[in-house]
C-alpha cells in the first residue's frame, strides 16, 4: 500500500452484535456445514429449492468473471449493434466478425445464456432484454470496456489489495492521487478519462433532472464538470439557468467544445482551478458535485464541501450525487454487488471510497449544511441525490 487508506465506517448495527446474537449466529453456521442437514434439505420439496438457490449463487460467484469476459467479447465484436439492426445466423455473424464459427457458437449461445441475447426462428441470434440497452446506449458498452483495466488490477486479488493505486486503473485516472495532474499529465489523458465520463453520465443526468426542480434557480456552479456532459444538458433542460463550470484547465477546454456544439457558450462562464487548492468561484446559488466526492478521501472531500459552503450565499443549495452505499438496514435486504463493484473501482482508481448517504450528510452537516435531505429517484443504482442548504441566519 502506497498511501493511506481512508476506511469506511461500520454501521451502528453491525458494531452492536451483542454475544448472544453471535452465539445464535454460530450455531446456524453449524447447522449449514452439517451433511445429514444438507440431504435432508435436498430431499423436502419445502426445503429444496433454497440449497438449490444457495448453490446456484455460489456457482454464480466463481463464474463472474467468464460472464463479464462473455459480455466484453459481445461488445467488441459489436454484436448487439449488430442484431438491432436484424437477427442473424451463425453463418451470417461469422463472416461480419471474422471469428470461427465453432468459436463464435460458444460465445453465441453462452450469451444467450446470460439473457444478452435470444435465439430467433431459422436458427438466428437476436437481441435478449439485458442486451437491448447495449444496443440503444453507447455508454454502457465503454464501461464494459474500460473494465478490463479493473480486472487487470485485480487477476491477484491479494496483490491488488497490497498495491492499490498502482495500477492501470490508477494511471487512467491521474487526478484522483496525483493533485499537480494539470500539470503533469498529457492532454490526450484528461481527453480520455472525459470522454468516458462523459458518455458513462447519461443515466446520471436523467436522474437528476427528474428528481430536482431548477426553476428556482438563477445561476448553477458544477464542481468537477469534466466534458461538460451534465451542465450542457442541465442548459438544455432549464433554458433561464447561468452556467458556471470549475475543473482542471485542460478539462475546461474539452466542456468548452461541448457547450460550442450546442450552441450554448452564451450561458456559459468557465472557471479553470484545482480544489485542492483554489477557492471556488461565487455568485451560484446552486452548486452541484456530479460524481466527484467518491473519488477522493474523507480529508479531500471534508475540504471540498467547506469551500461549496463558503462560495454559496445565504440560503444557496449543494446538489449532491453519485452511487452510494448500503446501510446495514438495506443489505440485510438482499446482496449488494453495485457496493462490492464500487468498493473495489475506487481503490483501483485513487483515494476515493463509497460512502453512505448518512457519511455524505454527516460531512454536509460538518462543512455547515443545514435541512439535509436524500432526494427519492427512481433508479438509485445509478446515482443517489443528496441536498443541502447553506443556513439564513448564523448558528
Amino acid at each position: 500500500m502506497s498511501k493511506p487508506m481512508d476506511a469506511a465506517r461500520l454501521p451502528n448495527p453491525l458494531m452492536e452484535v451483542t454475544t448472544w446474537q453471535d452465539s445464535f449466529l454460530q450455531w446456524l453456521e453449524r447447522l449449514y456445514a452439517s451433511p445429514r442437514l444438507y440431504q435432508w434439505s435436498l430431499s423436502n420439496p419445502l426445503t429444496r429449492w433454497i440449497t438449490k438457490r444457495r448453490t446456484q449463487q455460489i456457482f454464480d460467484l466463481m463464474s463472474g468473471f467468464v460472464y463479464s469476459q462473455v459480455l466484453l467479447g459481445c461488445v467488441r465484436l459489436d454484436l448487439f449493434k449488430m442484431l438491432y439492426q436484424k437477427p442473424l445466423d451463425l453463418q451470417q455473424i461469422a463472416l461480419q466478425t471474422r471469428v470461427s464459427e465453432q468459436a463464435l457458437q460458444r460465445l453465441l449461445v453462452s450469451a444467450v445464456s446470460l439473457g444478452l441475447l435470444e435465439s430467433r426462428s431459422h436458427q438466428r441470434f437476436g437481441l435478449g432484454a439485458l442486451g437491448v440497452p447495449l444496443a440503444m446506449h453507447p455508454g454502457i458498452g465503454a464501461m464494459v470496456e474500460h473494465n478490463h483495466l479493473l480486472y487487470r488490477d485485480m487477476q491477484d486479488p491479494l496483490a491488488f489489495l497490497n498495491n492499490a493505486w498502482q495500477g492501470h486503473m490508477a494511471e487512467y485516472w491521474p487526478y484522483a492521487h496525483d493533485a499537480q495532474a494539470a500539470e503533469r499529465v498529457a492532454q490526450e489523458k484528461f481527453s480520455r478519462y472525459s470522454d468516458l465520463m462523459a458518455s458513462s453520465q447519461e443515466f446520471v443526468v436523467q436522474e437528476i433532472l427528474k428528481s430536482y426542480y431548477f426553476e428556482e434557480h438563477r445561476c448553477v456552479l458544477d464542481v468537477g464538470a469534466g466534458k461538460g456532459r451534465f451542465a450542457s444538458e442541465l442548459a438544455l433542460h432549464a433554458k433561464h439557468l447561468k452556467l458556471q463550470l470549475f475543473d482542471l484547465p485542460p478539462v475546461l477546454e474539452l466542456a468548452k467544445a461541448t457547450f460550442q456544439s450546442k450552441g450554448l457558450t452564451d450561458r456559459l462562464s468557465l472557471c479553470p482551478g484545482n480544489f485542492l487548492h483554489d477557492p471556488l468561484p461565487q455568485g451560484a446559488d446552486l452548486v452541484t458535485l456530479v460524481r466527484v466526492a467518491h473519488d477522493h478521501p474523507d480529508e479531500v472531500v471534508q475540504q471540498l464541501l467547506q469551500k461549496i459552503h463558503d462560495a454559496l450565499p445565504v440560503g444557496g443549495i449543494l446538489l449532491l450525487a453519485e452511487p452510494m452505499a448500503k446501510t446495514y438496514s438495506q443489505c440485510a435486504d438482499g446482496p449488494t454487488q453495485t457496493d462490492v463493484y464500487f468498493h473495489f473501482y475506487l481503490l483501483a482508481m485513487g483515494a476515493g471510497r463509497l460512502r453512505t448517504p448518512e457519511e455524505l450528510m454527516l460531512m454536509m452537516s460538518k462543512a455547515g449544511f443545514v435541512g439535509l435531505e436524500l432526494l427519492p429517484n427512481n433508479m438509485p443504482i445509478h446515482a443517489r441525490i443528496l441536498l443541502g442548504r447553506k443556513p439564513k441566519c448564523l448558528p
